[in-house]
């Protein structure tokens, strides 16, 4: 069992991730995969994102996901309200009976640096007072977490086409191993949370 993290939000709210370290059998005893995923490594993520979903509500029913036109899947009868993210050998998922949710879980990198300027808006790049050419490890994890809340929001939304530079804009805030964070988006204000674990940044969003 590679439970990594698990967080009760409120009683209809749960959160976790999963750290990858199981073969597909495992997984497939209690989810199944969708035949056009072949890579081996992407069907490990989408198994255990989608594990996880049974993991948080066993009665999460898995079998009765659907995909969106905008790619984002959903339940018809919206008895759950979910959002699934992966990145190398993590996958984490939030699920919620009463509110609209997003999540996402990054590994930073400095890989990060080569999108800052298509993410962030001039105006967020001056307020958050960063330096993107002058690379280290503490900026490396700020921008992942900028970027990290703005994939949140946009899983959250669901409807896809939003420009993140435009679209998405995040409040000055005081960075630390956890906490809240204002994102503005479509003229309304999100409270996101995020909590920073051992080399990796999880963001996620609630709202009633």
């Amino acid at each position: 069992m590679a439970l990594f993290y698990q967080k009760e939000i409120d009683q209809h709210t749960k959160l976790a991730i999963w750290k990858i370290e199981e073969d597909e059998n495992f997984f497939t005893k209690f989810v199944n995969i969708q035949k056009s995923i072949t890579h081996p490594h992407k069907r490990l993520q989408h198994l255990a994102g989608r594990y996880l979903l049974h993991f948080l509500f066993p009665s999460f029913p898995t079998n009765e996901i659907e995909i969106a036109e905008s790619k984002k899947p959903f339940l018809a009868n919206n008895k759950y309200h979910f959002s699934i993210s992966h990145c190398g050998n993590y996958a984490a998922a939030i699920v919620s009976t009463s509110g609209i949710v997003g999540i996402d879980i990054e590994i930073p990198t400095e890989r990060i640096y080569k999108i800052a300027n298509k993410f962030l808006h001039q105006n967020e790049i001056k307020i958050h007072q960063l330096k993107i050419f002058s690379p280290t490890n503490e900026l490396t994890n700020y921008i992942t977490l900028l970027w990290s809340c703005k994939e949140a929001v946009f899983k959250w939304w669901g409807k896809g086409k939003v420009d993140f530079s435009e679209m998405i804009k995040i409040h000055p805030f005081h960075f630390s191993n956890m906490g809240e964070i204002k994102v503005t988006f479509k003229q309304q204000l999100l409270t996101l949370e995020y909590v920073m674990l051992d080399n990796l940044c999880l963001v996620w969003v609630v709202s009633k």
